[in-house]
């Protein structure tokens, strides 16, 4: 796993909006985010790795579907997140 659990706790608490909130549309574009740096990372190093390469454009696409859902139902958050994740939107 790339993440650590002391990691995700982190992102979680940091992107949560009440104590039980885990999965939503802010928490999971963060954990995306995370997954998506360490994957472009990877492959700086490993230009040839295609199945990599594969999964960071799935990432991306699934990361830019939630903001796009975000950015429709709750815009402040949505600057919020971009803002803190340094997203360019």
């Amino acid at each position: 796993m790339v993440l650590s659990i002391k990691d995700r706790k982190d992102i979680i608490s940091k992107f949560q909006s009440s104590a039980n909130d885990t999965g939503s549309a802010a928490v999971q574009i963060a954990l995306i985010t995370e997954r998506i740096q360490y994957i472009s990372d990877h492959l700086r190093a490993n230009r040839k790795d295609f199945a990599a390469e594969r999964g960071l454009n799935k990432l991306v696409g699934q990361r830019k579907r939630l903001l796009a859902y975000l950015k429709r139902s709750d815009f402040e958050r949505y600057q919020s997140v971009t803002k803190e994740l340094k997203l360019r939107k």
